[in-house]
């Protein structure tokens, strides 16, 4: 039996929520997602009110946080991506990884804002 037949190839978010310590997503197949918090360093440091302001994005490809201008993909998720702290030499300007599924949706959402 070939079980990786069965795992739908487009994951999506239905529901999210952050906890002291986690962010928990539930994905629309049944799976939950739970990564430390830390792996947000925006949201670690963001109020438990700023947290709770989200959206999902499209169709649950992911989440946004507008007042900590965070977004998480479900794909960063599912592969364990952190996002990266900016380092003293890149303070003051946003940094994009090339590599980052997260901060690869974060860019997409900006230009699909422009149009």
């Amino acid at each position: 039996m070939n079980t990786a037949a069965s795992v739908p190839s487009d994951p999506r978010i239905q529901k999210v929520r952050v906890t002291k310590d986690r962010i928990i997503a539930e994905l629309v197949d049944g799976r939950v997602i739970s990564v430390p918090l830390a792996w947000s360093w925006r949201l670690s440091e963001a109020t438990a009110a700023q947290r709770a302001n989200f959206r999902l994005i499209g169709t649950g490809q992911g989440v946004h946080w507008p007042d900590v201008d965070e977004d998480l993909s479900v794909e960063g998720l599912l592969h364990g991506t952190p996002a990266r702290r900016p380092t003293a030499r890149t303070a003051g300007r946003k940094v994009h990884s090339q590599g980052s599924p997260n901060e690869a949706l974060h860019r997409t959402r900006q230009k699909t804002a422009r149009r």
